[in-house]
């Protein structure tokens, strides 16, 4: 079996990375405009926006973070999995054909644009952009924590090492080739890992000596680790599917990449072939940790001193060296492209969409600044993460319940819902905002304010999705225009 040193693998991660630069330097030519650098020029087809989003939604989070979620508190994370599998369709069917048609109807190239451009006026458009830079911040540095990790255990080197040359990568081919270069590591990666996903399963399977060991095990150890809620309890496991399932629609470098689809009859059966690949591509979160639980219980593998390097671990120790290989060289695939999304959001909201809503227009030279802020973005996402010290999965939950809390309501309900107001979506993205940062900065200081279990982000979606409807509801509608009132009534 495989080691750290082994060359094998190596070799696949160097040939990866040397796979990034070619993209950087090819979707380098093809980027010479903004809408270029945001929507890839909204002309991807139905493969490469399945492949995009299920890479992007699993990335470090799923293939790094879930693993060791799993390895630590068993089934709670199955909340999380299971329900995502249907809430990614759904999502693709609440906002996609509107978030679409819009870009054609109006001068959008962004979600804080949308949001503009539905409600009128500059402030939800400027409200957005704040929540966008901060989730950004927040779920960027899950992959920076990620790429650190994996890069770690396979070159052998110290986490800031390994952070600083994965970085360097990662900052050459996003600040040079903009989304259309994430949307084609993505379509590297996700073809890549669906079929891995089926092998890694096998070998967990093997290695495990089948589910029945497995779950034997595991029972012998502690019950509750496999009992319906995990170890985490009904709580957690209730509020993450809450999360998961409706916060699915609120994640931006999802529903985004719905505005770059060539041609939006394509869309249904996009949503379905999503659902579906996200189900094998699950099979690395769940097999990955139950296995290395397994072992390190039996006494065969010693107990991980970071429930963060299951993964790799696994990967290291107990696949064949070459499937080793190709699914580490897919784990950078997956992490670094998100992590472009993330930067390819982030950049807009300083450079075009904060400009537009107050000033009215966006900065000069806006590609330029775009690939500037980029960079900006990418070094305080690591100062971030090194600070937050957190499980990469649970760095991932904050961000995600970050997003859903700002978007669901004024992007799902909104795009679907006449009654909505602009001073509804200001009043909901700044109460989700505000309640998302108090409570998990009280919490990391020893004083947290809810139950223990609760998700953070579930509760700030539930407040702010009252107080979208109950703000929508006690002030005056407005009418809509004739091109806006024609999109929501599709």
């Amino acid at each position: 079996m495989p080691t750290a040193d082994s060359q094998l693998i190596i070799v696949c991660v160097v040939v990866y990375l040397a796979i990034c630069f070619g993209v950087g330097v090819w979707a380098m030519r093809r980027t010479s405009s903004t809408a270029d650098f945001f929507l890839a020029g909204k002309s991807i087809g139905p493969i490469v926006l399945v492949m995009a989003t299920i890479s992007s939604v699993m990335s470090g989070f799923g293939f790094v973070g879930g693993p060791g979620l799993v390895y630590e508190s068993g089934s709670s994370s199955l909340w999380m999995v299971f329900v995502a599998t249907f809430s990614l369709p759904v999502a693709f069917m609440l906002t996609g054909k509107r978030l679409r048609l819009l870009v054609e109807v109006r001068d959008v190239l962004t979600l804080p644009g949308a949001v503009g451009a539905r409600y009128g006026g500059r402030a939800p458009a400027l409200a957005m952009s704040v929540a966008m830079i901060l989730g950004v911040l927040g779920y960027l540095g899950t992959q920076v924590l990620a790429i650190g990790t994996v890069l770690k255990a396979v070159l052998g080197v110290e986490l800031i090492a390994a952070l600083a040359i994965g970085l360097g990568v990662l900052a050459f081919y996003s600040i040079a080739g903009g989304i259309v270069a994430g949307v084609y590591t993505d379509l590297f990666q996700g073809v890549l890992m669906l079929g891995a996903a089926i092998a890694v399963l096998l070998r967990c399977l093997e290695v495990g000596g089948g589910m029945a060991a497995i779950s034997e095990t595991l029972w012998t150890m502690d019950p509750e680790y496999i009992g319906p809620w995990g170890s985490r309890g009904d709580l957690a496991a209730l509020s993450w599917m809450l999360l998961f399932g409706i916060g699915a629609a609120g994640q931006p470098h999802a529903i985004t990449k719905l505005m770059m689809l060539k041609d939006i009859r394509q869309l249904k059966w996009s949503a379905l072939a999503t659902g579906a690949s996200y189900v094998v591509l699950a099979m690395l979160w769940m097999g990955i940790g139950l296995a290395m639980r397994t072992l390190v219980t039996r006494g065969d593998h010693p107990a991980l001193e970071n429930p963060d390097l299951a993964a790799p671990q696994f990967l290291l120790h107990y696949t064949p060296e070459l499937l080793a290989g190709i699914v580490f060289a897919g784990l950078l695939a997956a992490i670094m492209s998100t992590a472009d999304s993330f930067l390819n959001l982030g950049a807009a909201a300083v450079v075009r969409d904060i400009p537009i809503a107050i000033r009215g227009r966006p900065l000069s030279r806006e590609l330029f600044w775009c690939r500037v802020a980029t960079g900006a973005l990418l070094l305080l996402s690591a100062v971030f993460a090194l600070y937050m010290e957190n499980l990469i999965a649970l760095l991932g939950t904050f961000g995600w319940g970050t997003f859903a809390a700002a978007i669901v309501p004024s992007v799902c309900i909104g795009m679907n819902w006449k009654r909505a107001t602009g001073e509804a979506c200001v009043a909901s993205i700044t109460v989700s905002v505000i309640l998302n940062f108090v409570l998990e900065v009280s919490a990391r200081h020893g004083n947290p304010l809810l139950p223990p279990g609760l998700a953070v982000g579930a509760v700030a979606l539930l407040v702010s999705t009252s107080v979208f409807v109950l703000v929508s509801v006690a002030t005056p509608r407005r009418d809509l225009s004739a091109d806006m009132d024609a999109l929501l009534d599709l």
